[in-house]
This record gives structure tokens, C-alpha cells and sequence, in this order.
């Protein structure tokens, strides 16, 4: 399987598999990064019933992808496990657009996700902006608890 292949462990990149096997890249900047990472910290001090994971694989209609947050209610992990990829997709999947997405790629991703199972996709720009879709599309707050509508890196102001 292609998660132990050793010559893929400490590429700079998320990788995912696409509907036909192949795999594709993201580079990730160091910023993208500590916004997941300020993602998760979010989540997790708002969510408590689950738990906020980075970089798990999800199955899709089209091939194995991979967000950057995402949130699994309790339930949720004891039906999964720790399969990889999940069959499902978790509650919460969060992607952070870099601007080399492509808006048409995003929206693909959304309905993968959603398709999936996910009850909620997050996007969230490289300012920290966050946009969140349901099934019905856009949405003006998460169902499953109050958060900001952008994700600030106070560290990383200029002075």
C-alpha cells in the first residue's frame, strides 16, 4: 500500500490519490501549516464530544483524499477505527486554500467530502477566513458550535 512506501514519508507535500490511482502533490507553506494546527486547538476547545486530527485519509467517489482538520465525533471513531483511509468521511473536514487552488478544485472537494458523509466542509483561506458549507451550501455558522469567522496568528503580525 502506498501509505508504507518510505521513499514518500518526508516529502514537504500532501499527498492524495485521485480517482484513478495516481498520485497528486500539494505543496504546503509553513503559514498553511500553523493555520491547521491553530484549526485543531479551535476545534478541539469547542468540540469535546471528538476529537480534531490533522492529515487523515478519507475514500472518495474519486479516489482517497486528504484534509488538512478534520473533526470525528466519538461515534464516529468507534465506527471507523482506525482504518485508513476511512470509508466515511469525519463531521468536520477543513481544507486551508493555498492560492495555487483552484475555486472549481475547491468546490469538487466540498461535494467529495460531503458525498462522503462529511456534515460540514470548512475552507479557510491563507488570511485565516473561514467559509463553511452544509448541504444546503454556505452556511453562516457551524451546526455544532460558535466559531470565529477567521483564525488569527497573533504570533505572526507584523509590528
Amino acid at each position: 500500500m502506498w501509505i508504507n512506501d518510505k521513499s514518500l514519508r518526508d516529502l514537504p507535500y500532501k499527498i492524495e490519490l485521485n480517482r484513478y490511482g495516481k498520485i497528486e502533490m500539494s505543496p504546503a507553506s509553513n503559514k498553511q501549516v500553523m493555520l491547521q494546527a491553530a484549526l485543531k486547538r479551535l476545534i478541539e476547545s469547542r468540540l469535546p464530544d471528538g476529537d480534531a486530527i490533522q492529515k487523515c485519509s478519507v475514500q472518495t467517489a474519486a479516489g482517497v483524499k486528504v484534509p488538512d482538520v478534520a473533526w470525528c465525533s466519538f461515534r464516529f471513531i468507534e465506527t471507523q477505527g482506525d482504518q485508513t483511509p476511512f470509508s466515511a468521511a469525519p463531521e468536520i473536514c477543513v481544507e486551508v486554500v493555498s492560492p495555487s487552488n483552484a475555486k472549481a478544485e475547491m468546490e469538487e472537494e466540498t461535494a467529495l467530502y460531503m458525498a462522503s458523509g462529511a456534515e460540514e466542509v470548512w475552507l479557510v483561506d491563507i488570511d485565516g477566513d473561514i467559509t463553511i458549507f452544509g448541504a444546503e451550501g454556505q452556511r453562516a455558522q457551524s451546526r455544532f458550535a460558535e466559531f470565529p469567522a477567521c483564525v488569527e496568528l497573533p504570533y505572526l503580525r507584523k509590528h
